[in-house]
């Protein structure tokens, strides 16, 4: 665990991609499927710092060391008629949780979702990942249970993609 040290919170460089691939990769290994991530460092730096970003990451520090990350991306309500923020990944290492920083990150990603005028930040968690449910919790999210995440990959996608639904 990190001493009294505040965590500070700034926006990912492009100096940053290293640390936010093995950020993605610990991240991997807790949900225990490290071997479905495909994203190498050249595929993130473009899709985060290239000609058309389609994502941001906030960086967590800790006493000028990384100490976790936020990766999130732009939605859109129909009913409310605004954007909003998707939170993809929260990651706070293991050595570094309790020490206030994924609630700096929330704090950070809550801050720019107002700032930019968007009706909400939204997110999945994993129904056994209990300590992050319960974090959520206790900062006041709303559990959509209803709800249900859907997903068209791989050989789906191409089927559909081609009409053949």
């Amino acid at each position: 665990m990190t001493g009294a040290a505040r965590p500070h919170i700034r926006p990912a460089t492009p100096d940053d991609v290293p640390q936010i691939h093995a950020f993605i990769l610990e991240l991997a290994e807790y949900e225990r499927a490290r071997e479905r991530v495909t994203a190498t460092p050249a595929m993130l730096a473009a899709g985060l710092f290239g000609q058309h970003p389609s994502a941001e990451v906030l960086i967590a520090e800790l006493d000028g060391a990384p100490a976790g990350f936020a990766l999130f991306h732009g939605t859109f309500s129909t009913w409310e008629g605004r954007p909003g923020i998707w939170l993809e990944d929260l990651y706070v290492p293991e050595r570094h949780r309790r020490a206030g920083v994924g609630g700096a990150l929330l704090a950070g990603l809550a801050a720019i979702t107002l700032e930019r005028g968007c009706a909400r930040l939204e997110w999945h968690a994993l129904d056994w990942n209990e300590p992050a449910l319960r974090f959520y919790e206790r900062l006041g999210a709303t559990r959509l249970s209803p709800w249900e995440l859907h997903r068209l990959d791989g050989e789906s996608l191409h089927r559909v993609a081609a009409g053949a639904g």
